[in-house]
């Protein structure tokens, strides 16, 4: 049951990204052959996982939703955790970790180590978008 929920997100993103990013609800329900309860469940786990925003209009003097696509560089984006996230973080390995502490002499705000890997973790993901 999980994996075709899965899919039907992928299709429902994919329906709106191949209309310009934008779509009416009650069309991407008509192409994904889903009742209003169905289709209204898959709108709401979208917006819950940050994937779509949705606006109410007017439409023939019926209200409904216009589906928006969120972009991944948009103010609010979507991060997406795996392991390789954070596999070489210099903490795993670091010999101060005991004694690392918020206010303490060794602490994540200042480690230099962990501020060039993020900084490197950043150029990566930059080059990956672009």
């Amino acid at each position: 049951m999980v994996k075709q929920l899965e899919s039907y997100e992928s299709k429902a993103l994919g329906l709106i990204k191949s209309n310009g990013g934008v779509m009416y609800q009650s069309e991407l329900w008509k192409k994904l052959e889903l009742d209003s309860r169905e289709g209204s469940r898959l709108v709401q786990r979208l917006l819950k996982k940050g994937l779509i925003r949705r606006e109410k209009v007017l439409v023939n003097g019926r209200k409904t939703f216009k589906l928006y696509i969120v972009e991944s560089n948009s103010r609010d984006p979507v991060l997406h955790v795996n392991i390789e996230s954070i596999l070489g973080i210099p903490c795993t390995v670091c010999p101060y970790i005991d004694q690392c502490e918020l206010g303490g002499f060794y602490e994540p705000m200042t480690c230099i180590l962990l501020d060039s890997w993020i900084d490197k973790m950043l150029a990566s993901k930059e080059k990956r978008i672009y």
